[in-house]
């Protein structure tokens, strides 16, 4: 499919610099199948759009300072970690990469340091980090919370997003991303949510920073997309299992969980344990498997995301989902609102 049908126009003033305080007042968008009107409810809402016996499914990486700004010699060399390949050893995509050579140290400051040991042909290095100390405990020293261009553009990365940039399910370190829809969750949301009936079961997915990445090509077929680590544990893919056949649906928060858990299903629509990596690219014209719906944020024009959320919408459903949002002032991206898809 040509990408430009993936395209629209979002005023600047809607793509969000902070998250709502608190976090599950964020507006959400109600998007059903068919020609239902759409309509406009807040995150704190859900209990009621969902059935007792659902299952919400959740993304409990946690997200690590990634960012680093060092040098090499005289040039300022920039590497946001992209994806862990052992114990000292990181892809990085590499800002000012002309002036960095294979065998290079960069110093990132507070002692830590790193050899150019690769370059890939995606243009990205491997970095091997010097020292005995594992990666994350250099990077809570030199590093900074990797925060997409379109906030980092605007203003500086401060203290106050290493909280906000982490959801309240974080306990697995090593994505370079947020796996923001889950963002909006707070504390009372999912004793809410209990009250109803609403089940919760967490994977793991480390979102790699090729998310931030935009599609260059013209058609869909010819984009590759990077692999990302995800594990789902035998005893949740179960648990899933059995939601289904007791006739609940399975609830993807974020389209990282609903990859993966496509990525773990067979045309059996049985979810199987997983360990490994996964480049789905989802597009319309994919059949889902797993999951029978989807709460997410709004997403970049020309996006893979995008692509997803026509996937199982339609495009054309989608396209008149976000001119409503774009009309009624909706929060774009990363720290913005959030939709819930129902097809």
């Amino acid at each position: 499919m040509k990408v430009d049908l993936f395209d629209f126009e979002l005023p600047q003033e809607l793509i969000a610099l902070r998250p709502a305080v608190p976090r599950d007042s964020a507006r959400m968008l109600l998007v059903e199948g068919g020609d239902v009107p759409f309509r406009d409810f807040s995150v704190s809402d859900l209990p009621s759009l969902l059935r007792a016996g659902d299952v919400l499914v959740f993304n409990d990486t946690r997200v690590i300072p990634a960012q680093l700004e060092g040098r090499r010699g005289d040039a300022k060399i920039g590497a946001t970690l992209h994806k862990r390949i052992d114990l000292r050893r990181w892809q990085a995509f590499v800002r000012n990469a002309k002036r960095l050579r294979l065998g290079d140290r960069v110093e990132f400051g507070g002692g830590v340091a790193a050899i150019a040991e690769d370059r890939l042909t995606d243009g990205s290095f491997v970095l091997a980090f010097e020292g005995d100390e594992p990666v994350e405990v250099l990077l809570e020293r030199a590093g900074r919370m990797p925060l997409p261009p379109y906030i980092a553009g605007k203003r500086a990365t401060d203290d106050r997003d290493r909280e906000d940039y982490q959801t309240m399910f974080a306990r697995e370190d090593g994505a370079v991303a947020a796996p923001t829809a889950a963002l909006h969750f707070t504390p009372n949301l999912i004793d809410a949510l209990d009250v109803a009936g609403i089940g919760r079961e967490t994977l793991t997915l480390h979102v790699g920073a090729g998310t931030f990445l935009p599609v260059k090509v013209d058609d869909t077929d010819d984009h590759a997309m990077h692999a990302e680590f995800g594990r789902i544990e035998p005893e949740t893919a179960e648990r899933l299992n059995a939601v289904r056949r007791n006739g609940g649906r399975i609830i993807a928060v974020g389209t990282t969980s609903l990859r993966l858990l496509e990525s773990a299903t067979g045309e059996d629509r049985v979810i199987k344990p997983f360990a490994g990596d996964t480049s789905i690219f989802i597009t319309p014209g994919y059949r889902f498997r797993a999951v029978d719906g989807l709460m997410t944020n709004f997403h970049l024009p020309k996006s893979t995301l995008m692509m997803l959320v026509s996937a199982l919408m339609g495009r054309d459903r989608m396209m008149a989902a976000y001119e409503h949002a774009i009309a009624n002032g909706y929060r774009f991206y990363s720290y913005g609102d959030s939709s819930l898809l129902l097809p």
